[in-house]
């Protein structure tokens, strides 16, 4: 029987580097596995890099997309070779992620979340949306004018619980225990199709506890620094934030 849907393998461990697994389908320079390390594009975070190998044949890993329950891998031609003209439904394949480029998304999924929480317990204000590359990021919160001191407030605020080196832990609740916490969805929409009957919960532990899919370091301490290099209007009521993660 085909398999339907591709084992995320970093849902439950992020620091997972690599894997073993089966191609289940091909479709031109792109293949399907029945399970992977690789994170796909979405909820603001971008899709791992990384390669896959098979026999001797190694293949660049240039993005990775979610279509229903599996995750396609875009592979770029190895040696002249395209992946479907090497790779068959069945073939075994060893993934390996670039791991600095996971990492300092890792660190900087897990600021965003941080600063989130500081936002949200000083001033009550919730997300609107966002994004990140590794190291750099941005995120939109319902603000009016920006409260007197902001930045530099939420800056001492959000590097101090860096600092306080917070344990984060990761659990999976029933999609209907989640829906009856208003405190799991922080942002403006309910990001979490309704398709999805398990919901991933990352707690920051004293700090912030939300529904999400990304990958995260496991203390607040790993995260680095924290520095706010502009803020912008976009709009009423919206204010974005640009972002960097610093080393310590």
């Amino acid at each position: 029987m085909a398999t339907s849907s591709t084992d995320q393998l970093y849902l439950s461990d992020a620091y997972l580097r690599s894997m073993e697994a089966e191609v289940v389908a091909v479709d031109g320079n792109r293949v399907a596995l029945d399970r992977t390390v690789f994170y796909a594009t979405g909820g603001g975070q971008p899709h791992d890099t990384g390669s896959l190998r098979a026999d001797d044949t190694t293949w660049a890993v240039t993005d990775v997309r979610k279509d229903g329950g599996l995750l396609w891998h875009t592979l770029a031609p190895a040696d002249g070779a395209r992946a479907s003209e090497v790779l068959r439904v069945g073939s075994g394949v060893e993934g390996r992620l670039d791991w600095e480029r996971r990492h300092q998304l890792m660190r900087t999924h897990t600021m965003l979340h941080v600063m989130g929480g500081v936002v949200w317990n000083r001033w009550q204000v919730p997300a609107t949306g966002g994004n990140m590359e590794p190291l750099t990021a941005r995120m939109d919160f319902e603000f009016g004018p920006l409260p007197e001191g902001f930045r530099e407030e939420l800056t001492e605020q959000v590097n101090a619980e860096l600092r306080a080196d917070r344990p984060i832990e990761v659990s999976f609740l029933d999609r209907a225990a989640a829906d009856v916490d208003p405190a799991l969805i922080r942002t403006k929409v309910n990001l979490i199709p309704a398709s999805v009957t398990r919901v991933r919960v990352v707690d920051i532990v004293g700090l912030d506890r939300q529904a999400d899919g990304g990958t995260h370091v496991a203390s607040t301490a790993e995260v680095g620094r924290f520095e706010i290099t502009k803020t912008e209007s976009k709009g009423k009521g919206n204010k974005r934030l640009r972002l960097n993660v610093l080393d310590a």
